[in-house]
């Protein structure tokens, strides 16, 4: 498999898209308003207590407070595996009080209404190890596949761990020395040592730690033994990353190349298939096509056959266009970097054995995504489950903002529907005043279905026959908003150049 890492650098944002085979998936952007909280380590202040939710509200300095879960809050000695999970024992009472400060990291970005989840399970990431110094736990990256390698590292992390500390291995650790292990965990405790003691220093709310930028992740977090080519098309960027592969990755340092082109991302039709990746609507190359919804608690995946028709029988059309969505779905739900629950409406399925294959294919599919997700099959209803480790934003939030017209609604009135309610409105001004001449701002899509109205029935007020109405269009306006107000005699001459006179 070919495997590149493409950075579109410029003084206002800075993209990175991983490329595999010609087909991007994964997208990372940072940019003014996308900023990514999760990793940062906060000393915050408990506001509240909410004994009946199991939780407590902390202000670790943002607009809103963190929501803190009864099972995010534990001490040194905890068992691992019980993380998110509240013993009978333990109530968030008992472990918290209003005004307490408390020493938390975000866990997941503030998203719609809701502010930021934060947990006292601190993590501290680095090239090959994640140090979890509140816990008593070694764990292997399950990308790791030999078991004779992750038994290796097992052993010789046991042998490094201090106590009462908590280390997982990652995927970069295949092959490295206990030297290079040593190294690595005296530094991330330094980190930790250094938190600690500024956290005894200064007053909540205040940020302790900030997670590193998105070039610093890159060569962390992607930049592996599979990568062929690492492409950056600013100078000053790609000066940076080689400065951060020289410590963390010397050994693929020169797969990092400069490549002088403003339109990188034109590369394998870049561009054009991230765009893609923001549509609700995405087409299958058999002629199918999915819709992917959004909601605040989960997504929605409908499969629809479109224009597929098939070669054979109707089993097989469906089957087919099931199994080629079952793999978009998992390159979209990766791009997208859509997390937490998500419900898919395959085609119905006669037969048991094509369900299963259309399972199995989604399973495969989402083999290679990095983010832990789950697939549970499929509901008494038919639809398939399946949940994402949520942690961010995802791409379609960083890159887009709530429709000013629609709210977030996806639809706003027709504009008959916007009509009726200015023919009401306007029916009452005229009761109202002794003017008989009214000025009408409306949207252009409005004012055309007036003039349809008026050529169908003669009329547009019916009830009021010796009333003159001046009529203008602005694209400016909100479709669903407009203007009604009497018109003086001394504006008539000027409004008439302006607008479309109907009676």
């Amino acid at each position: 498999m070919n495997k590149e890492i493409l950075v579109d650098a410029n003084t206002f944002n800075i993209r990175v898209a991983v490329v595999e085979d010609g087909t991007p998936v994964e997208l990372y952007v940072e940019q003014e308003g996308s900023e990514r909280l999760v990793g940062n380590i906060y000393l915050g202040k408990v506001q509240n207590v909410l004994p009946g939710m199991q939780a407590a509200f902390v202000d670790i300095g943002l607009e809103k407070n963190a929501f803190l879960y009864a099972g995010d809050v534990f001490s040194p000695g905890d068992a691992y595996d019980e993380l998110e999970s509240i013993p009978e024992t333990k109530k968030i009472g008992d472990m918290l009080k209003p005004g307490q400060s408390v020493l938390v990291q975000v866990a997941k970005d503030p998203i719609g209404t809701k502010g930021a989840r934060v947990t006292t399970h601190l993590t501290l990431a680095g090239r090959s190890l994640v140090l979890m110094p509140t816990v008593d736990y070694v764990g292997v990256s399950r990308r790791i596949e030999k078991e004779e390698e992750r038994n290796r590292l097992r052993k010789i992390i046991k042998e490094l761990k201090p106590k009462d500390v908590g280390i997982i291995v990652r995927t970069a650790s295949a092959g490295r020395t206990k030297e290079a292990f040593q190294e690595e965990i005296e530094s991330l405790q330094k980190l930790y040592s250094e938190i600690q003691a500024k956290a005894k220093k200064v007053k909540a709310p205040k940020l302790l730690h900030e997670e590193q930028s998105l070039l610093f992740r890159t060569v962390r977090d992607l930049l592996m033994k599979d990568v062929d080519r690492v492409f950056v098309n600013d100078i000053p960027t790609f000066e940076k990353i080689k400065e951060i592969a020289d410590v963390m990755a010397p050994k693929l340092k020169p797969r990092i190349l400069y490549k002088d082109s403003e339109a990188l991302f034109d590369r394998y039709d870049t561009e054009s298939k991230i765009d893609k990746a923001l549509s609700r609507k995405v087409w299958l190359k058999s002629g199918g096509y999915l819709i992917i919804d959004r909601a605040e608690a989960l997504t929605v995946i409908d499969v629809n056959t479109g224009k597929f028709v098939g070669k054979d029988n109707l089993e097989k059309t469906i089957t087919a266009t099931n199994c080629e969505a079952a793999e978009e779905i998992a390159l979209q739900l990766r791009l997208r970097d859509i997390g937490g629950i998500v419900i898919i409406d395959f085609i119905d399925m006669e037969t048991e054995a094509h369900r299963q294959l259309v399972l199995q294919t989604l399973k495969n599919a989402m083999h290679d995504d990095h983010t832990r997700s789950h697939v549970f099959g499929f509901t008494h209803l038919g639809l398939v489950e399946l949940t994402r480790k949520k942690t961010g934003r995802s791409i379609g939030d960083t890159l887009k903002v709530t429709c000013p017209c629609c709210e977030g609604e996806a639809k706003v009135l027709s504009p008959y529907s916007v009509f009726n309610r200015l023919r009401k409105q306007t029916l009452q001004i005229l009761k109202g005043t002794k003017i008989r001449r009214m000025y009408i701002e409306v949207h252009p899509s409005v004012k055309e279905a007036m003039e349809k109205l008026q050529k169908r029935n003669g009329v547009l007020f019916p009830e009021i026959d010796d009333a003159t109405f001046y009529i203008r269009a602005n694209e400016c306006i909100h479709p669903e908003k407009y203007t009604v107000r009497p018109l003086p005699d001394k504006k008539v001459a000027e409004y008439k150049k302006v607008c479309t006179v109907m009676k």
